[in-house]
C-alpha cells in the first residue's frame, strides 16, 4: 500500500500497522479498516480488496467507492449490511458472516461474505476491521442445493403415490447426480435399506458396491473419532423427530481411501407419512475441505491481526498510564523544589532554615534526576544503543562500592544493611562492571525504597562450581519491606508497571527500574527471579556465569549502620499577608510529608489554622465527627493511601449533615491534566489546583472561596 493510503491512520494503530500490512498485504481475501462513526471513511485497505471490485490499484478503488464503507456496499443492501456488521462486530465468538452484494467497476454484481471486529482505540474512538471473501460461488451452491432439495421433495411425493417403489427412487438419484444418499424405512419406521451414490463413493476414493457396500457402517466407520458421536447423534435424532421440523445439517471428517481425512458437509431431511413415521431420509454430501482450509487460514490471519491490534492497544494504554504517572511523579518533586526555593528566598537571612530547605531541594532534585535517567536508560536499551563491554572486574570492589552508595540512605532510614560474601571464592572475574553495578544498585535501591524505617536489607553472594575456568555466582537481595501481591510479581518486569499499593502510598517511580534491570541481566546472559509476600518482604535472586580472571581475594564486608540522633524541624516565617484568612480553619488532606510541610507553612503564615489528614479516610472521619463550622475549606490531594481524593469528596458530599457536606473542597494535586480537573468537579469539588503549588493562584482561589461565602 502506498504511503498516502495510510493517511489518517489512527494513532492507536500506528505501531501495529507494519504487522497488519504484512499479514493482510499478500492474503487472497480482502481486508479493510474504517472509522466506526461519521462518514465511515476507510483508513486502510489491502490490494486484494481492490481486485474484488475489478480495480487494478487502490487509487482506482478510491475513485470507484470514495474509500468509504457505504461506497463498498450495493445501495440496495447498505442499510441491512450496516446493521448486521455492527451486530456482528460486538458479538464475541460469532463467526457467521455478514452477506451482501457489491457493484464491481464493470457494473457486474458479486456476493460477499464479511467478518467484522469493533476495536476501541484510546483517543481515536472506535474502528472496524473487516475480512472479506467472495462468496458468489458458495451462494450459487446453496441455491443449487435448495433446487435439488425441492426436486427430491417432488419425486418423494410422487413415489409415495406409487407406494414407494425402490427401483423408481434409485432412478431419481441417477437423475439428480452426485454426492447423494438415502435411507429407506418400513411402515413401522425401521431402517430397511441404505443407498450411496457412485459420485459419493468416488469422493472417498472407492469404486462400486464391493468397495463401499450400501450399508450404514460403510460411512459411519469412516467418521473421525472426534466427530463420530456428534454426527451419529444428530443423524438418529433427526430420524426420531416425528414432528418433521428437524433438518439434518452437519459438518464432519471422513477417512478417504487414499487422501486421509477430508471435510464434508451433509444436508438431509426425512419425508414422512401422515402419522410421522419416516418413509425415506434423503440427503446430499459436499466436499468442503478446500473451504475449511481457507477458513482456517482466515482464522489464523484474523487472530494474528487481533493480537497485533491488542498489542498496539496495550502499548497505547501503557504509555497513557506512563504519561499520567510521569506527570504526577515529576510534579511531586518539582512541588518540593519550587516550594522550598520560595521559602528559602523569603528566609535568606536565616542560615539554618535556608540550609534545611536546600537539603530538601537537593533530595527532590536527585529524585527528579533518577526519573529522567530511568526514561533515558529504557530508551537507550530499546534502541539497541546499550552494549555489554566485558573486562576484568573485582566483585569485592563492586560490593564495596555498593556499600558506600547505600549506607548513608540506610542510616537515614535507621535500617540495617548487611553484605555477606562468605560463600564467594573467586573475586576476580570477566564481566561488564558498570552494568553489574547498575543491576545491583537498582534492586538494592528498590529494597531501600519499599522497606520502612527499622527494617533490614541483606545482600548475600554465593559461588557454585561451574565448567573449568568459570564461576556460577548468585546475588540474593532480601528485605523486610512491604512486599508485593502475587498478581504484581507476575508483571514486575513489564515496562511502566507499578504496584497499586505503592503508588497510592506515595512511593514514587516510573515503573521502569525493574524492566531496565531485567533487560541488563538478559544482555549479560544471566537470570533474575523474585519471591515476595505482601507485608513480609521480597527476595531477588540474580545469577551469572562469569569467566574467571587472574587473582582472587576475600574481605569482610558486613556492616551495621549507625543510627542518627533525631532532630526537630524549625518552622519558617514566610507570610502571605492576607487578613481575610486569619483564623480560618483548613483541613489539609495530603499524604506526602514534604508537601504537607510546604502547604502547612504557607497556610499557617497566611493566618490559617491547619489540621492535617494523611489519607482520604481520615479526612472524611475528621469532618464527619466535627461540629458545623469547624472547617471552612478542605484542600484535597488525589493520590492517597486507603482512600483517594475523589472517593473522599464523594463521601463528604453524601454526608447527612448538610452543613458538613457543603464545606468547600479544592483539589490540590499533581494530577494536573484537564481530565483530572473534570473528574474532580464530577466528584463534587469546588476547585482544582495543580502541583507544584503556585502561591498566587492558591491565594486567589482561597480568596474566591471566602468572598463567595
Amino acid at each position: 500500500m502506498k504511503d498516502k493510503s495510510k493517511k489518517g491512520l489512527p494513532a492507536g494503530l500506528e505501531e501495529a500497522f507494519p504487522i497488519i500490512e504484512q499479514i493482510t498485504g499478500g492474503m487472497p481475501g480482502g481486508f479493510f479498516v474504517c472509522q466506526a462513526g461519521g462518514r465511515e471513511e476507510l483508513v486502510y485497505a489491502n490490494a486484494a480488496l481492490a481486485g474484488m471490485y475489478g480495480c487494478s490499484s487502490l487509487e482506482e478503488l478510491k475513485v470507484h467507492t470514495g474509500f468509504t464503507f457505504p461506497g463498498l456496499i450495493h445501495p440496495d443492501d447498505l442499510e441491512e449490511t450496516e446493521k448486521n456488521m455492527r451486530c456482528l462486530a460486538v458479538q464475541s465468538g460469532n463467526r457467521e458472516p455478514v452477506r451482501y452484494r457489491i457493484l464491481r467497476r464493470d457494473g457486474s454484481v458479486r456476493r460477499m461474505e464479511a467478518y467484522g471486529q469493533l476495536v476501541h482505540l484510546d483517543g481515536d474512538g472506535d474502528v472496524l476491521y473487516v475480512f472479506v471473501e467472495d462468496g458468489t460461488g458458495r451462494y450459487l451452491e446453496r441455491q443449487r442445493a435448495l433446487e435439488v432439495e425441492e426436486i427430491v421433495r417432488e419425486k418423494i411425493r410422487a413415489l409415495e403415490k406409487l407406494e414407494h417403489k425402490t427401483i423408481t427412487l434409485n432412478t431419481v438419484y441417477e437423475m439428480l447426480g452426485s454426492g447423494m444418499w438415502t435411507v429407506e424405512f418400513n411402515k413401522q419406521g425401521q431402517m430397511e435399506k441404505v443407498f450411496w451414490s457412485d459420485e459419493f463413493r468416488r469422493m472417498l476414493g472407492y469404486e462400486g458396491f464391493k468397495d463401499f457396500p450400501n450399508v450404514l457402517e460403510s460411512w459411519s466407520e469412516l467418521l473421525h473419532q472426534e466427530d463420530k458421536e456428534r454426527v451419529l447423534d444428530e443423524f438418529y435424532t433427526t430420524i426420531a423427530d416425528y414432528s418433521g421440523r428437524k433438518v439434518y445439517d452437519v459438518e464432519y471428517r471422513l477417512l478417504t481411501k487414499d487422501r486421509g481425512y477430508l471435510w464434508f458437509h451433509s444436508i438431509g431431511k426425512p419425508f414422512r407419512r401422515s402419522d410421522g413415521t419416516p418413509v425415506t431420509f434423503v440427503g446430499m454430501v459436499m466436499d468442503i475441505t478446500a473451504q475449511k482450509h481457507k477458513d482456517a487460514q482466515l482464522e489464523r490471519q484474523r487472530k494474528l491481526l487481533e493480537e497485533a491490534l491488542e498489542q498496539a492497544q496495550q502499548s497505547n494504554r501503557a504509555k497513557t498510564t506512563f504519561l499520567n504517572n510521569m506527570s504526577h511523579d515529576i510534579r511531586t518533586p518539582m512541588n518540593a523544589i519550587i516550594g522550598f526555593t520560595a521559602l528559602a528566598a523569603t528566609h535568606i537571612d536565616s542560615r539554618e532554615q535556608v540550609k534545611d530547605y536546600l537539603s530538601k531541594i537537593m533530595t527532590s532534585s536527585n529524585h527528579l534526576l533518577s526519573l529522567i535517567n530511568d526514561v533515558l536508560d529504557m530508551s537507550r536499551i530499546e534502541s539497541g544503543k546499550v552494549k555489554i563491554e566485558e573486562a576484568e572486574c573485582d566483585l569485592f570492589g563492586v560490593l564495596r562500592d555498593l556499600k558506600t552508595i547505600i549506607q548513608e540512605d540506610a542510616r537515614a532510614k535507621q535500617m540495617e544493611f548487611l553484605v555477606d560474601t562468605s560463600e564467594l571464592t573467586h573475586g576476580m572475574v570477566i564481566c561488564d562492571k558498570l552494568r553489574l553495578n547498575q543491576i545491583l544498585l537498582n534492586v538494592v535501591s528498590n529494597a531501600l525504597k519499599f522497606t520502612p524505617p527499622g527494617g533490614t536489607i541483606e545482600v548475600t553472594v554465593s559461588e557454585k562450581p561451574a565448567a573449568e575456568g568459570f564461576a556460577f555466582c548468585q546475588f540474593r537481595i532480601r528485605d523486610t519491606g512491604i512486599g508485593m501481591s502475587p498478581e504484581f510479581v507476575k508483571r514486575i518486569f513489564e515496562p511502566f508497571e507499578r504496584e497499586k499499593t505503592s503508588t497510592v502510598s506515595g512511593i514514587q517511580g516510573t515503573g521502569l527500574g525493574m524492566t531496565i534491570t531485567k533487560n541488563l541481566v538478559d544482555m549479560m546472559k544471566g537470570t533474575i527471579s523474585v519471591k515476595s509476600q505482601a507485608g513480609v518482604g521480597s527476595e531477588f535472586a540474580i545469577s551469572f556465569t562469569f569467566r574467571l580472571s587472574q587473582g582472587s581475594g576475600k574481605e569482610e564486608t558486613d556492616f551495621k549502620p549507625d543510627r542518627p540522633a533525631d532532630r526537630g524541624e524549625e518552622v519558617p516565617e514566610w507570610r502571605l499577608g492576607e487578613s481575610v484568612f486569619k483564623g480560618k480553619r483548613i483541613l489539609l488532606a495530603e499524604d506526602n510529608e514534604l508537601n504537607q510541610e510546604i502547604a502547612v507553612t504557607i497556610l499557617e503564615e497566611a493566618g490559617f489554622v491547619v489540621d492535617v489528614a494523611d489519607d482520604g479516610t481520615k479526612a472524611v472521619e475528621k469532618l464527619e465527627t466535627s461540629l458545623p463550622g469547624t472547617y471552612d475549606v478542605i484542600l484535597m490531594d488525589i493520590q492517597m493511601p486507603v482512600m483517594d481524593g475523589y472517593e473522599a469528596a464523594r463521601r463528604i458530599r453524601a454526608l447527612e449533615n448538610r452543613e458538613l457536606s457543603a464545606v468547600p473542597i479544592i483539589a490540590m494535586t499533581a494530577n494536573a491534566f484537564d481530565e483530572d480537573r473534570k473528574r474532580a468537579m464530577k466528584a463534587g469539588m469546588d476547585g482544582h489546583l495543580g502541583k507544584p503549588i503556585e502561591i498566587n493562584r492558591l491565594k486567589e482561589t482561597l480568596r474566591g472561596i471566602f468572598s463567595g461565602s
